[in-house]
């Protein structure tokens, strides 16, 4: 409490001054008391701490099992439900198209299969059998590699079939040929797996897909009864 000094007043500005300071006292215990009412807000969710959650709430749920890929090795062993087409690019013969005294009754004056061709075309007819697909049909161009091709695969009789001949060195029957190969499949029995060997300009005007030696496009026939891709078949992978 301030004391006047010697019985005299007080100036004014000291009691200006300990009105300032009173008025500090009072807003710092009303401030202090408002803090102690405020009640603290409880979380909206309680989530258990490691030592609290049981392990049966750590654990991690198994992954399910995932399923095997279907492959085209698949559809061709469930062909009793659809008829299945696989155009085959001859195995390998080095070059690129004929002589130019090419004759197709002399295989001498073609471009004929390699050693390496050879083996190809057993393997891939081997590939076949150890996969147990039941092949309805083999189709073969007439060009000698084909034929080769065809027989080496040993997948049943071979038919030379003209449509499937190449066009490299003349495309004026390129339309034609490929019309008839999808007459042909379009009046087969809508099951079994038809095998033809042929060019690669002829699976490339087929199907669009430029197929490397001894690989396959697999096609199948649509709801509308067109050729549709199912994929690109490697033997020897």
């Amino acid at each position: 409490m301030l004391r006047p000094l010697k019985n005299k007043p007080l100036p004014w500005s000291l009691w200006w001054r300990a009105g300032l300071l009173g008025l500090a006292l009072t807003g710092c215990s009303a401030s202090q008391r408002d803090r102690n009412a405020l009640i603290p807000i409880a979380p909206a969710l309680a989530l258990p701490t490691l030592t609290q959650a049981a392990p049966a709430d750590l654990a991690l749920s198994p992954a399910a099992p995932r399923s095997a890929p279907v492959t085209l090795w698949d559809h061709l062993q469930r062909a009793d439900e659809q008829l299945y087409v696989v155009l085959l690019r001859h195995a390998i013969a080095p070059g690129t198209g004929d002589p130019a005294n090419f004759r197709l009754d002399d295989c001498a004056t073609q471009r004929n299969l390699s050693a390496v061709g050879r083996s190809q075309a057993q393997q891939i007819g081997a590939a076949f059998r150890q996969r147990n697909i039941a092949v309805a049909q083999v189709l073969s161009s007439q060009w000698c590699r084909c034929l080769e091709t065809a027989e080496l695969m040993d997948l049943g009789p071979v038919e030379p079939y003209p449509p499937l001949n190449s066009f490299f060195r003349d495309r004026s029957t390129a339309a034609s040929q490929t019309a008839q190969v999808q007459a042909y499949v379009r009046n087969q029995p809508n099951q079994g797996v038809l095998v033809m060997v042929t060019h690669q300009v002829n699976i490339t005007a087929l199907t669009g897909v430029v197929p490397g030696s001894g690989q396959a496009v697999v096609m199948a026939l649509n709801e509308v009864g067109d050729l549709a891709q199912v994929g690109l078949l490697d033997a020897g992978q």
